[in-house]
C-alpha cells in the first residue's frame, strides 16, 4: 500500500469507510515525504483550513436515538436486568463502533512502531499516525500540525508545560494565576513548580452561582501582575462555563501567558485556539469518544521552539553524542519514545464522529438536558445544586441531598442502572469553598435522553422519601 516520495497509502488508513461518512474534518491523508518521514524528520505540512467544525450552517436539533445504535456499550443490561444510563460522562465517554473498529484495524492490518522504519508496516503506520495529527489540527484550528503534541491526557500535557515552559521561565519573583474551580490536574503541577522555585500561586474566587465576573479577574490580574494564567474552560463540578477568549485577551494584555484547560469544554463545543488565542490549550481522548492514554497539547509555534523539551531519550532527538544531544523538530521533540499511535487512530475517528454529529448540536443538547435536570431536582426538599442556571453551564449538574451521604445516593442509583460519579471529583478546593466534602455530579452527552434525566430525578426523590423523608418523621428534631 506505501508508495515512494509525495504519495500516500490508501485513504482506507484514514477513514476504514471512506464515502460513508460525509465529515468536515476527514481529507485524504496529507501528502507528506515518504522518505523524510521514515527517517525521522517532520516536512512543514500544509497549514490546516481553521476549525472545520465551526461551519455548520444552521441549527440542527440533535436526535440521541440516531446515535445510540453506534455506541455497543449502551445496549448493555446490567445483572440486576437494568439498562445502563450512563451519566458519568465528565469522567469519560463511551466509544461509538468506528473508533473501536478503526484502532481494532490498525492492529490487525498494519500495526507497527512509527519513524525511521524502513519497511512497509512501519511507513503505514506512520502516515496513519501523522494523518491523525492532521485531523486533530483541523479540529481544534492550529495554525499547524507543528502545534499538535500528542500527549498521554490533560495531566501529562499540563505537568509537560509546568516542566518545559515553568521551569525554564517562572522564578521565586513570579505569580501564577489560578480559578478555585479548577480540577487538580491545574492545580498541582503549579503547586510542584512552586515548590521546585518558590514561586507564588493565587486563585480567581469563584460567587455562589459558580461564576467569575470580569471586574474581579482584572483586580486579580492588576494586583498580582501573573507570569502565568491557567484556568478551566469549563468547571468539571459546576458546569460553568468561563469566557476564555476574554480572559485570555485581558491576561494578554496584563503580560501574561495562557493556559486553558478544555477537558470539558472539547467534547462539547465548537474549540477554536486561533480565536481563543490562548499560548496553550490541553484536553483529553477519553473524554470525547476517543480513548485512554492519549490528549492533545496544543502550543504557540514560538513558544514551543523556544522551550527545552521535558523527557528525554527516542524520538526527540536530532543527533546524540557522548558529550551531548541535539533536540529534533517540532511536534517530536516534546514526544519522547513510541507516541502513542493507535491511540492517536483512535482519536482522530472519535474527532471525526463528533464532528459529523456536530459540535454546536451537542452542546445545546447537552444544555437542553442540564435544563430539564434542573428542574427536575430542584423541587426535592434538602437537595443543592451547586452552579450557575442552566443557560450558562454545559452538560453537568452537582449535587448534594441533606442528611444523604453522596456515595449512599451513588450506590442507590447504581442498583437501578444509573451510573452517576460521586466524591470531590479532583477538586477539593473547589468543594471547600462550596462547604462539602464532596458531591453527586450526573453530565450527559450526545447518546443521553431526556428519559434518562427523568430517570435519574425520580430515583433521587425516591431516595429522598424512603431514607430522609421517613427518617425525619420517625426522629423529628427537637424543639
Amino acid at each position: 500500500m506505501m508508495t515512494m516520495k509525495g504519495r500516500t497509502v490508501s485513504a482506507a488508513l484514514a477513514s476504514k469507510k471512506k464515502g460513508e461518512q460525509s465529515n468536515r474534518i476527514s481529507p485524504e491523508l496529507p501528502t507528506f515525504d515518504t522518505m523524510s518521514i521514515l527517517s525521522g524528520s517532520h516536512p512543514e505540512p500544509v497549514a490546516p483550513s481553521g476549525p472545520a467544525n465551526l461551519a455548520a450552517p444552521l441549527p440542527r436539533p440533535l436526535d440521541p436515538y440516531r446515535w445510540r445504535p453506534e455506541f455497543p456499550i449502551l445496549q448493555r443490561k446490567l445483572d440486576n436486568g437494568k439498562p445502563l444510563v450512563y451519566l458519568d460522562n465528565a469522567a469519560s465517554t463511551q466509544h461509538p463502533q468506528r473508533v473501536i473498529d478503526a484502532m481494532s484495524d490498525c492492529y490487525q492490518r498494519y500495526y507497527a512502531n512509527v519513524h525511521r522504519g524502513s519497511h512497509t508496516l512501519s511507513g503505514e503506520s506512520t502516515l496513519a499516525l501523522e494523518s491523525a495529527r492532521e485531523t486533530c489540527a483541523r479540529f481544534i484550528g492550529a495554525a499547524s500540525t507543528h502545534e499538535v503534541i500528542f500527549a498521554a491526557g490533560t495531566t501529562a500535557a499540563i505537568n509537560t508545560v509546568a516542566r518545559a515552559w515553568g521551569d525554564w521561565r517562572i522564578t521565586a519573583n513570579d505569580t501564577i494565576l489560578l480559578t478555585i474551580a479548577e480540577h487538580h490536574a491545574n492545580i498541582v503541577p503549579w503547586q510542584q513548580l512552586a515548590q521546585r522555585t518558590g514561586c507564588k500561586l493565587e486563585f480567581l474566587p469563584i460567587d455562589d452561582a459558580g461564576e467569575i465576573a470580569d471586574d474581579v479577574v482584572e483586580e486579580h490580574l492588576r494586583r498580582t501582575r501573573p507570569k502565568l494564567m491557567a484556568l478551566t474552560a469549563v468547571s468539571n463540578v459546576l458546569g460553568t462555563e468561563y469566557p476564555v477568549e476574554r480572559w485570555t485577551r485581558l491576561a494578554h494584555q496584563a503580560g501574561a501567558t495562557v493556559l486553558i484547560d478544555a477537558a470539558q469544554a472539547a467534547p462539547h463545543q465548537p474549540l477554536d485556539v486561533k480565536a481563543w488565542d490562548a499560548d496553550f490549550v490541553v484536553f483529553s481522548g477519553h473524554k470525547l469518544c476517543g480513548p485512554t492514554g492519549i490528549g492533545i497539547l496544543y502550543g504557540k509555534r514560538e513558544l514551543l521552539e523556544e522551550m527545552p523539551p521535558f523527557l528525554g531519550g527516542g524520538a526527540m532527538i536530532r543527533t546524540v553524542t557522548t558529550e551531548g544531544f541535539t533536540t529534533s523538530e517540532l511536534p517530536t521533540k516534546f514526544e519522547a519514545g513510541t507516541p502513542p499511535i493507535v491511540e492517536a487512530i483512535g482519536l482522530a475517528e472519535a474527532m471525526r464522529f463528533v464532528d459529523d454529529v456536530g459540535l454546536d448540536a451537542i452542546h445545546r443538547h447537552e444544555q437542553q438536558l442540564a435544563a430539564a435536570a434542573l428542574r427536575g431536582l430542584t423541587p426535592i426538599e434538602g437537595l443543592k445544586i451547586f452552579g450557575p442556571p442552566a443557560d450558562r453551564r454545559g452538560g453537568i449538574v452537582s449535587f448534594v441531598v441533606e442528611g444523604g451521604h453522596t456515595l449512599d445516593l451513588a450506590h442507590w442509583l447504581d442498583r437501578r442502572g444509573i451510573a452517576i460519579r460521586d466524591g470531590h471529583h479532583c477538586a477539593m478546593p473547589l468543594h471547600q469553598r462550596l462547604g462539602v466534602s464532596g458531591s453527586c455530579r450526573a453530565s450527559f452527552y450526545l447518546y443521553n435522553t431526556l428519559d434518562e434525566v427523568e430517570a435519574l430525578c425520580a430515583a433521587v426523590a425516591e431516595f429522598h422519601q424512603r431514607f430522609i423523608a421517613k427518617s425525619r418523621k420517625r426522629n423529628p428534631p427537637s424543639v
